[in-house]
């Protein structure tokens, strides 16, 4: 989970979140390049007294400034692409969990083995306890096994939500009158905290 002051990623708990580290590392040194490239430049032409006042075209540079780009948005674009491919894959599931959004709480349903169901509320502040954590825990948590694909399936009742795990790199809309789905494996046993992201029925 983020802690106070975390300017980073949460700690990965899915190879699918490893990913995503690794390409928005990537993606960060490309654009680091990038930054100080441009700074240099500007810092030498106010520096210098270089002038020519009859220079109309240069081939050469713009040739250079030309395919520059292009080469870079290459570097980026493909691991784009492979990671993009990654999040889509869906394999045998081993257990689905079905998560369906209301306003202004979430109803979890296992139909594996028996069918269970149960609403998953926001623990009010006024209720929190000293270890619980305000505006993520809820009273009935989802407890999924790990070293296992697991696949979601996720709708709404209402509005649109988006249901999401930072920490497992997941995050699907749920929209009222759709089935969406998404999978993930977890590597490591944990608590991971997740919420409505973007709409959520407000």
């Amino acid at each position: 989970m983020a802690t106070w002051s975390n300017l980073n990623l949460q700690d990965s708990a899915s190879p699918l979140m490893e990913q995503l580290m690794f390409f928005h590392d990537h993606t960060l040194m490309i654009l680091t390049m990038i930054t100080m490239l441009v700074a240099y430049l500007m810092v030498t032409l106010f520096y210098n007294n270089y002038i020519n006042r009859y220079l109309l075209e240069g081939q050469t540079i713009e040739v250079i400034w030309t395919i520059l780009p292009a080469i870079t948005l290459v570097f980026i674009a493909l691991p784009s692409l492979r990671l993009l491919y990654l999040l889509d894959e869906i394999s045998n599931p081993g257990i689905t969990l079905k998560s369906i959004g209301h306003q202004w709480y979430w109803s979890y349903e296992y139909s594996d083995f028996q069918k269970l169901e149960f609403d998953s509320y926001m623990i009010p502040t006024n209720e929190l306890s000293n270890e619980n954590f305000r505006l993520l825990d809820v009273d009935n948590r989802i407890v999924l096994p790990y070293n296992i694909q697991i696949r979601v399936i996720v709708t709404a009742t209402d509005v649109i939500h988006s249901w999401t795990i930072p920490a497992l790199g997941v995050k699907i809309d749920a929209t009222p009158g759709r089935l969406n789905q998404t999978n993930f494996f977890m590597n490591r046993s944990g608590l991971f905290y997740g919420q409505c992201s973007e709409i959520c029925g407000a």
